[in-house]
């Protein structure tokens, strides 16, 4: 059994993951008051996931030619930096394509904050690298759980949520502060495996310009099983992006909540992915990704159903525990998987990794936002389970693809 050893390096990663966190399960409860102070409907409001969908596909390109000319760790830094900025716009701008603008400019520069700590994380602890990934998306779910509480007692106490934006920039500065005084630095590079040509293997624009013949080919190309895995991420991506954005407008009409105290429910699915992953990153050391894959997907069923047909407010937010606990595992065990079959593509392949999230969070959002202005948020809410079952039967399809292929039986040659 791989053993993983957390280091300060892997500590500040996990902050560093956390403070997105804080940004992204913070924003969902966000849109339904942004679309009651701008006076939208669900559908135009949706178009905020599409500025994280324009954002996530920005920095996808971004980050590897980033770290290539950086380094990962200060490419990471740099998307610390742009949340920073882009959340101080948001919570000053008030315009819908201002508030869209803001938040595609927040999604790009965290998106380099996921591929840097997915790649630094996966380099630096191999075979225990799913469980080190799990642990990192505890903290981020961890930050998550603080975000809506935060903003519901803001926009109780008569403040609305914008001064949290404040929080968020300040949390930011305040763990640079720590790393610079502790003097915590980030590998700068891929570790130095030679490709063909002299140049790094971890660097996919060299391998495929200098790599020759078969080799130079494989370094350019990220094998089925990736692929597999990236619409996975897109399925699994577009499950959660819904719940954080629409689960405090379905918890106001179904289940006759206040605005504020909605919002701060929202916590209950963050509570859940955060007991989840820490108890995730020790199930991740014993069990193979892919069954354990599939058994968080039927804890995220049973959870759905459960939130889905509660009449009362402590009920669905009961489902939303245990829809958590399902969902801790989706992306941490599936972007390990895609990771580990890239090889020496891992910044590339962690790159177009955030074209999977750009791809869930631009369409499933607005999709749904749709349909919720024909039918309700509740009954549009049944699209989640159709997700689910795509993202099931992807992972089963990933498992076969992971198999190793039975050896050749060479008939005998003749005499």
């Amino acid at each position: 059994m791989p053993r993983l050893t957390r280091d300060r390096i892997t500590w500040l990663t996990y902050a560093q993951l956390g403070l997105w966190g804080f940004f992204l399960y913070g924003f969902g409860p966000v849109v339904p008051l942004l679309r009651d102070e701008q006076g939208t409907s669900a559908a135009v409001a949706g178009l905020h996931s599409t500025g994280i969908a324009v954002g996530a596909l920005a920095g996808g390109a971004l980050f590897a030619p980033l770290a290539r000319r950086v380094g990962r760790g200060r490419a990471v830094w740099v998307g610390l930096a742009g949340v920073a900025c882009g959340v101080a716009a948001l919570g000053t701008l008030r315009a819908l394509p201002a508030t869209i603008t803001a938040v595609a400019v927040v999604a790009t520069f965290g998106m380099m904050v996921i591929s840097g700590v997915s790649v630094v994380l996966t380099a630096r602890h191999g075979a225990a690298a799913p469980a080190a990934l799990t642990e990192a998306n505890a903290a981020c779910a961890g930050m998550g759980i603080l975000a809506p509480l935060v903003i519901g007692a803001s926009v109780d106490a008569g403040w609305g949520w914008r001064p949290v934006m404040a929080v968020e920039a300040g949390l930011i500065a305040l763990v640079a502060l720590a790393a610079l005084t502790f003097r915590v630095r980030l590998p700068e590079a891929a570790p130095a495996a030679a490709a063909p040509g002299g140049s790094p293997a971890g660097d996919p624009a060299d391998a495929g310009s200098n790599g020759a013949g078969p080799a130079g080919t494989a370094a350019r190309r990220l094998p089925p099983a990736y692929w597999i895995a990236w619409v996975l991420m897109a399925v699994t991506g577009s499950i959660e992006v819904c719940l954080s954005l629409w689960t405090a407008d379905v918890l106001r009409s179904h289940a006759a909540m206040a605005a504020g105290t909605a919002s701060a429910a929202v916590a209950a699915i963050v509570c859940g992915m955060f007991v989840g992953r820490l108890a995730g990153g020790r199930i991740a050391l014993r069990y193979r990704p892919v069954p354990l894959l599939l058994a968080a997907l039927g804890v995220s069923l049973l959870g759905f159903a459960l939130f889905w047909v509660a009449p009362v407010g402590w009920l669905a937010v009961t489902g939303l525990v245990v829809l958590g606990l399902g969902n801790a595992l989706h992306y941490p065990l599936a972007i390990s998987i895609a990771l580990a079959v890239a090889g020496p593509a891992a910044d590339r392949a962690a790159g177009w990794a955030s074209y999977s999230m750009g791809v869930g969070f631009g369409i499933a959002p607005v999709a749904l936002g749709w349909v919720a202005d024909g039918v309700g948020p509740h009954l549009a809410f049944l699209l989640l389970p159709g997700f689910i079952a795509a993202a099931a039967l992807l992972a089963a399809r990933l498992g076969r693809a992971l198999r190793p292929a039975p050896a050749e039986v060479r008939a005998p040659a003749p005499a």
